[in-house]
């Protein structure tokens, strides 16, 4: 399954290195973006079937509003990939989980599939490891 995927993060070598892990997938990477205003933008120039959303960009903490934002309003499925997973221990309506970061190409790999298999419908048995689940 080819998908759409938005990546939003402010390290430009981790960024890099997601596009090419998920190019590699076979996935259309529409863009990156380091800070919360150039995500919004290209969330409303592409069709998004799926986010890749650290917490701090460029701009400060907001990736937390902006994957709220992209879930809830935009109808797109958000990951968040972050250093910092306490800070959304407690999830975020309208995002999936988070995964780790520093990570691998097989955790990326396993929880951009489950997270694209949730959002098609298709049946998914359980998380792949590194990946928390919200409620």
């Amino acid at each position: 399954m080819t998908a759409r995927i938005l990546i939003i993060e402010d390290e430009a070598l981790v960024a890099m290195e997601l596009r090419f892990v998920l190019e590699d997938l076979g996935h259309k990477v529409v863009g990156v973006a380091s800070t919360s205003k150039s995500a919004q933008n290209l969330a409303r120039e592409n069709e998004v079937d799926l986010a890749l959303v650290d917490i701090h960009l460029s701009d400060g903490p907001t990736g937390i509003s902006l994957g709220r934002e992209l879930g809830q309003e935009m109808g797109v499925t958000v990951l968040f990939m972050t250093a910092n997973p306490g800070m959304v221990r407690d999830g975020v309506a309208g995002a999936i989980g988070v995964l780790s970061k520093p990570t691998d190409e097989q955790a990326v790999q396993t929880a951009v599939d489950y997270a694209l298999r949730r959002r098609t419908g298709q049946p998914v048995q359980y998380a792949p490891p590194g990946l928390q689940l919200f409620a």
